[in-house]
């Protein structure tokens, strides 16, 4: 397998988890906690969907032939507080991670090399992509706070329990 390749498959990979830890978050929470803003600006999780979502079509939608600001998006209006239901929010979640995962899916290794533009400013397809994987993470982080802040003492780790990490190294070496 080329470097290239490589790369590919590891990126689907880093975003496929970061996938998993935002939906597994948000299914845990009903519409209420979902919309719920924590004192001060921050961002409610239906906020942080709605700009992930607005972000991801506009970057990945015609990834390789148009500017990743696309016309019809309206960034601001995205971080407009709006009460959006558990589905909508499900909804928007997934139609943004479908478009940014069947992109790079359909990646190919010259592909990597080309130039593309994010508002009007040239960018290698490997830093776009890289870009993409340090804003995703950035807000799945968010979600996953806010989410162990609202349910407290009944979150359950999306990873290695706290105070776990020996048994869970004991586990996956098979030592004893």
């Amino acid at each position: 397998m080329s470097f290239s390749e490589t790369y590919l498959k590891s990126i689907l990979q880093r975003f496929e988890m970061y996938r998993q830890l935002g939906i597994k978050t948000i299914e845990r929470l009903n519409t209420e906690q979902l919309n719920w803003q924590p004192e001060g600006e921050p961002n409610s999780i239906a906020v942080i969907v709605q700009h992930l979502h607005g972000n991801m079509l506009s970057r990945w939608t015609d990834f390789l032939t148009a500017d990743g600001e696309k016309p019809n998006r309206n960034r601001d209006q995205e971080f407009e507080t709006s009460s959006l239901t558990y589905e909508q929010i499900v909804q928007q979640w997934n139609e943004g991670w479908d478009c940014l995962m069947q992109a790079i899916h359909h990646l190919r290794e010259e592909d990597l090399e080309k130039t593309v533009y994010i508002r009007s400013e040239p960018h290698a397809v490997i830093d776009a992509i890289n870009r993409q994987l340090a804003h995703v993470p950035y807000h799945v982080g968010q979600i996953v706070y806010i989410g162990k802040m609202l349910l407290k003492d009944k979150w359950q780790s999306l990873s290695i329990p706290k105070g776990g990490s020996a048994a869970y190294n004991k586990a996956k070496t098979g030592n004893q």
